[in-house]
């Protein structure tokens, strides 16, 4: 008997895909932060907060390479870089405002539950 959960674990399943895109630390804040507009690198920065520039970058390329952000250079003094979203990447708005749904109703159960933990292990000792 085949489980159809468990495909979802399989190299070639599509869902692999999507988690190995949602699971890097910072690829659901830029993708949220490009869903009303475009944006300079400089307001990505200041707009994530906590990110390097470096990071922000290969962030960036990495989504470009999965044909969700569009990296737009304008020719003029100085170069002005804009990234979007395309078509393919709004698609994910509708999902990370789910998640970031969820965060919003069960973020502080998860933060007691970490705060509860920690004071247990702390007291093991």
């Amino acid at each position: 008997m085949h489980d159809s959960a468990g495909s979802v674990f399989l190299a070639d399943c599509p869902a692999r895909l999507a988690i190995d895109i949602i699971t890097n630390k910072w690829a659901v804040v830029v993708l949220f932060a490009l869903s009303r507009r475009s944006r300079r690198h400089g307001e990505l920065v200041d707009l994530v907060g906590g990110v390097f520039r470096k990071v922000l970058t290969r962030t960036l390329r990495r989504l470009q390479s999965y044909g969700l952000v569009e990296r737009r250079a304008y020719a003029e003094a100085p170069p002005q870089v804009e990234y979007s979203l395309t078509d393919l990447g709004q698609t994910l708005t509708e999902p990370i405002a789910a998640l970031t749904d969820w965060a919003k109703t069960y973020g502080a159960a998860v933060a007691d539950f970490q705060e509860t933990a920690q004071q247990d292990t702390t007291s093991d000792t």
